[in-house]
């Protein structure tokens, strides 16, 4: 169990470790780092080197020289590739002692609340090689719901969904003990896939990742109806029966449709979740509502959507997307009184 690091000089570390972005808070200094989960690596003579990561990952792949990978060490919210996550972490670490010191950090990191007991030894084995001499674990979750600042302690029923870039999480507190804690692998990038289907099956037109992505944040909702707020996008592919590029334009409607499938899939798991609870569990949280926290959150009207699908309110939490950082730094910190809510590391 991590001890209580509160004073400015704690060299204590939270990170969120995400599939799409990773945070790092120092104790006493705030969120240093907010950067993607990317790794630049360039491949010569059969062997892999890496070179950025982060920010700066992104920024250079495709405009040096020498062809460089970009290459995402997280998948599903769990680890696809231990050298590169190790790399990577490594590198945020560093940066972040540039400020604590020379003494190595103590680490508490979030994690999905399905990983498996592999898969948090893997973790922690990596946040280890890549520089701490501590390590302990949150089900992110947990984290989320604290983050959003609901009293956990005094409420009966408290449910948070928290949609990342790889899994959906969900957590059921009563009067601070935890109930139930699940994963869902479908989340911001299921949604990102929905839409690259959706355009090659209606407009015969292929379409990378990052395209998609900018559909969903520029012409994205979770209900047919558009609200105004969002204009018609713009997009160029390779047409798949005529081998040329192609535009074709899509505006909210659209996006709304592609998204039927993941939206909905997210919506029965969190049913599912709600109906395993006790009965008086269930009605506390029916009577509060739901926290909508995490990147896909910020999806126009999922809140509103979600709540038709389950009958049951939900509110987008201020911040989603640092949600999860905020409440592993309280953990982190002994400002939340939660220390019971850590999750085992399986060393």
């Amino acid at each position: 169990m991590l001890p209580k690091m509160t004073g400015v000089f704690s060299d204590d570390i939270a990170i969120d470790l995400g599939t799409a972005n990773t945070l790092v808070h120092v104790v006493g200094r705030g969120i240093i780092i907010d950067e993607p989960s990317i790794v630049a690596a360039r491949f010569a003579g059969g062997e892999r080197e890496m070179v950025a990561v982060g920010a700066e990952a992104r920024r250079i792949v495709g405009r040096t020289p020498e062809p460089l990978e970009a290459i995402r060490p997280l998948r599903d919210g769990v680890i696809a590739d231990f050298v590169a996550t190790e790399f990577m972490l490594r590198q945020f670490i560093r940066r972040a002692r540039s400020v604590l010191g020379l003494r190595r950090p103590r680490i508490l990191i979030s994690v999905p609340a399905g990983a498996t007991p592999v898969e948090r030894r893997a973790v922690t084995e990596t946040a280890r090689y890549a520089g701490a001499r501590a390590v302990q674990l949150i089900a992110e979750p947990v984290a989320a719901l604290l983050g959003a600042g609901v009293p956990v302690e005094e409420a009966a029923g408290a449910m948070v969904v928290d949609i990342g870039g790889g899994t959906t999480d969900i957590a059921i507190v009563s009067f601070g003990e935890l109930v139930a804690a699940r994963s869902l692998r479908c989340a911001g990038n299921a949604m990102d896939e929905a839409i690259m289907r959706y355009v090659r099956r209606r407009h015969h037109l292929v379409i990378g990742e990052a395209s998609a992505e900018r559909i969903k944040i520029e012409a994205g909702t979770a209900a047919a109806l558009a609200n105004g707020l969002h204009a018609d996008i713009h997009i160029r592919g390779r047409d798949l029966r005529r081998g040329r590029l192609k535009s074709v334009v899509l505006g909210p409607p659209h996006v709304a449709e592609a998204l039927e499938g993941p939206i909905e899939e997210i919506a029965e798991f969190a049913r599912r979740a709600l109906e395993d609870v006790p009965a008086e569990i269930a009605a506390g949280i029916c009577e509060r509502g739901i926290e909508l926290t995490g990147g896909g959150a910020l999806l126009d009207r999922l809140d509103h959507e979600l709540g038709r699908r389950l009958g049951v309110g939900f509110t987008l939490a201020p911040d989603p997307m640092r949600c999860v950082i905020k409440g592993t730094a309280m953990v982190l910190e002994g400002t939340a009184g939660s220390d019971h809510l850590l999750m085992a590391s399986d060393l």
